[in-house]
């Protein structure tokens, strides 16, 4: 799984580079490995502005201003949430993409409606937000690399549409 990451992280620097655009950032349950697969990249500096690897609530509404009523209201692991953590992530950096991760890698963590293995994701330009939320099965290990693909293979879909 990690080299088809770095491809992916690959894809997604060729696409930003030819748009002359950076990305951001903002993670929760992949601890940075959004971050990481990009920086794996020779050359990515061209394309990657910074990561923000926000893990608890207080740092989501502290440096992305993610409202601490909306974390309360549907918990951290939402589309709202994730959406929240791309704008933060835009208003705080010099990049035009952001994308975010929010979810319950395990082994605990669940909580009714949110099984381990609950991930939300968001990419957003600034004019136009996508959210999704999917469970992944496996290990925390295996639930945290399936996220970073998936974020990355988002970004890249996010990319061709918009």
């Amino acid at each position: 799984m990690k080299a088809e990451i770095i491809d992916l992280a690959r894809q997604a620097g060729s696409a930003l580079q030819a748009r002359g655009q950076f990305l951001v950032t903002a993670e929760s349950c992949t601890g940075g490995g959004v971050a990481e697969a990009v920086t794996d990249i020779a050359g990515s500096s061209d394309w990657f502005d910074c990561g923000f690897i926000t893990y608890s609530n207080a740092s989501k509404t502290e440096l992305l201003e993610v409202p601490a009523a909306l974390i309360a209201q549907l918990g951290t692991v939402s589309e709202e949430v994730a959406a929240a953590m791309t704008e933060g992530a835009l208003r705080n950096s010099n990049a035009h993409v952001a994308l975010a991760t929010t979810g319950i890698a395990g082994p605990s963590g669940a909580v009714p409606g949110k099984p381990v293995g609950t991930v939300c994701f968001a990419w957003a330009n600034g004019r136009t937000t996508y959210t999704e939320r999917l469970v992944f099965a496996g290990d925390r290990q295996a639930v945290r690399a399936q996220t970073v693909r998936h974020a990355l293979k988002g970004l890249l879909r996010f990319l061709a549409e918009n």
